[in-house]
């Protein structure tokens, strides 16, 4: 894959710094983990809910939290007894994993399920009052009053 250097467009700009490290993360997406499987979903107008394939993981194995805009999901298997077992052949991935999210301003997580090997993770996306857009009515100006102009007699 062809390497971009995007660093004439960093000097070049200000305010833009995520939209860049979305860009970074398009270039190295050669690079990322694909274990375990996810999806994205909307469910709403403002709803989404991530859905993590766990399969062998329980509750304790996983942590969920949020940091910063970013939401990351950890599972790391624990045997019961402390030791590994004889496994003849492993096609299921026991391994740990580390999965990050980018979260959008005023995204929160709602809640999370573990169900049938899927990890879903329920978020919403709250806007303050203050930051939605409103609309600002026009309000048109009454004409002027017509000035007449003369000039002031004295009475004698």
């Amino acid at each position: 894959m062809r390497q971009f250097d995007l660093a004439p467009l960093y000097r070049s700009t200000v305010g833009f710094d995520r939209l860049f490290a979305a860009l970074d993360g398009l270039v190295s997406a050669e690079t990322a983990p694909t274990y375990p499987p996810y999806n994205i979903e909307r469910t709403g107008e403002n709803v989404y809910r991530v859905t993590v394939a766990v399969a062998g993981f329980t509750e304790a194995d996983l942590s969920i939290e949020v940091k910063e805009n970013a939401l990351t999901i950890k599972g790391e298997r624990k045997s019961a007894d402390g030791k590994p077992a004889d496994v003849l052949y492993q096609g299921i991935a026991a391994r740990a994993f580390e999965r990050r999210f980018q979260l959008a301003d005023h995204v929160q997580v709602t809640g999370a399920v573990l169900e049938n090997g899927l990890l879903h993770v329920d978020l919403v996306r709250e806007v303050p009052e203050a930051k939605k857009p409103r609309r600002i009515e026009i309000a048109s100006r009454a004409p002027s009053q017509p000035v007449i102009e003369g000039s002031v007699q004295q009475a004698a």
